[in-house]
């Protein structure tokens, strides 16, 4: 005798398994398009890498435009205002980046610079030493935005030092200072002005390949959980 196949789904079983298809799916899409968005950096990095450098005065710049592209800028170091920003390896030894504020030549504007790495060589009580050239230089290397991510609810750490920051925080310090301040950062050349400092910027990770192989997963658990809700929901009976 062939057994007869009877689909009867029951409500909760298939509000529940709805839910949880979609939120599957939209792990999986969340994970496609963080591959999306990682690609997309990339190649960004590479194509702009090979462009000719921009030139930046103290009017204001487009962020978005200058991301990743080679920059060139004259001014001042201002030494007082410089920081640190903590939680920063090289080479797997803790370190701080030197970030310092150029005043821009002819205008009131200041720009971040990130002038490279300091290891902490006299232990966490102690800020590195990391000396501010003087007078007027021109300063080459790549524009970025720096991203700075919180945790839901997780307030900022309390800093040890002063001048010590926890995160390079662009937001903070445009509010801070007095002056107007270009929305980006400049990662200085690694072959320029030779110093102590190590400057080592590497490129975009490249996930692409994990993101894409977690959303596969995702949309494979969904797959597998809708193919088990009809196979439970489905009931044999004998014919006689």
């Amino acid at each position: 005798m062939l057994p007869t196949l009877r689909f009867q789904p029951r409500l909760l079983p298939t509000l529940a398994t709805l839910a949880g298809v979609a939120l599957l799916v939209y792990l999986g899409q969340w994970q496609a398009g963080k591959a999306d968005r990682r690609e997309a950096e990339i190649a960004q990095h590479t194509a702009r890498a090979g462009l000719a450098p921009v030139i930046i005065s103290g009017q204001r710049v487009d962020p978005v435009a200058l991301q990743d592209r080679p920059v060139v800028v004259r001014g001042s170091y201002e030494s007082a205002g410089q920081f640190y920003v903590d939680n920063r390896q090289e080479a797997g030894q803790p370190g701080v980046h030197v970030v310092t504020p150029l005043r821009i030549a002819g205008s009131d504007t200041r720009i971040l610079v990130n002038r490279g790495w300091a290891p902490w060589a006299q232990g966490r009580r102690v800020l590195p030493v990391a000396e501010v050239p003087t007078g007027e230089v021109q300063v080459r290397g790549v524009a970025t935005v720096p991203i700075n991510k919180n945790f839901f609810l997780m307030p900022d750490h309390v800093e040890s030092l002063p001048r010590l920051w926890e995160r390079l925080d662009l937001e903070r310090f445009t509010r801070e200072s007095p002056f107007p301040v270009q929305p980006v950062v400049v990662l200085q050349d690694p072959d320029a002005n030779p110093t102590a400092l190590v400057r080592h910027w590497p490129a975009p990770e490249d996930r692409v390949a994990k993101h894409r192989s977690y959303a596969l997963q995702w949309y494979a658990m969904a797959v597998a959980l809708a193919v088990f809700y009809v196979y439970a929901s489905t009931q044999r009976k004998e014919r006689a």
